[in-house]
């Protein structure tokens, strides 16, 4: 009698604990609210927008790695400006004020800045820096030591946005044009001998 209660209590906890390997939970977390990460540094930190083709970028930056200094009364640099240099293949940064040595990073999209086998090159006042690289989806994160009264910045790519704009495109399709024009015009393959 007793090994039949437990038999039927074993097959009525397992009819009644779910086995199913689906969890559904649409009830308590809305899934399209969850569909891109969170990250504190993006919220906490300080960005400059830039628009190419009517579309906007965010590159973040800030100092030091950890939360532990957020809110404090710890005077941080201030940065005069963030330029994307076209010819470099570069963003270039000028620090209005440094005030102690500290770590400065620089969470750029890879659509703005990318780097062929993620070998970025930074230079801090000229000089080639080490610096450490963190990897997301779509951004990469370049962070890097920056010394009391640093000035000049350069974080330098193999590709930059806008690879083409609109005046190069515009200029190869005038030439292009130009090309096929004179070709019909002046017919240089008349003038050349045949060989038979």
């Amino acid at each position: 009698m007793l090994l039949m209660i437990k038999i039927s209590l074993a097959i009525f906890l397992l009819l009644i604990i779910p086995t199913s390997s689906f969890v559904f939970a649409e009830h308590i977390f809305n899934s399209e609210a969850y569909a891109q990460y969170l990250d504190i540094s993006q919220i906490e930190s300080k960005k400059v927008t830039f628009t190419f083709d009517e579309k906007s970028y965010d590159i973040y930056y800030g100092y030091r790695g950890s939360l532990d200094s957020m809110g404090s009364d710890e005077q941080y640099p201030i940065l005069s400006s963030m330029n994307i240099n076209e010819e470099r293949k570069s963003i270039e940064i000028v620090m209005e004020d440094v005030p102690e040595k500290t770590d400065f990073w620089v969470r750029t999209p890879e659509d703005v800045l990318y780097a062929d086998g993620e070998k970025f090159k930074v230079l801090v006042d000229g000089v080639d820096t080490r610096y450490d690289l963190m990897k997301f989806p779509n951004d990469y994160v370049v962070g890097f030591v920056i010394s009391e009264d640093t000035k000049n910045i350069e974080i330098i790519g193999t590709r930059v946005i806008p690879e083409f704009g609109a005046y190069s495109v515009l200029i190869l399709g005038i030439t292009i044009l130009g090309l096929v024009y004179f070709t019909h015009k002046f017919s240089f393959g008349n003038s050349l001998p045949r060989i038979n």
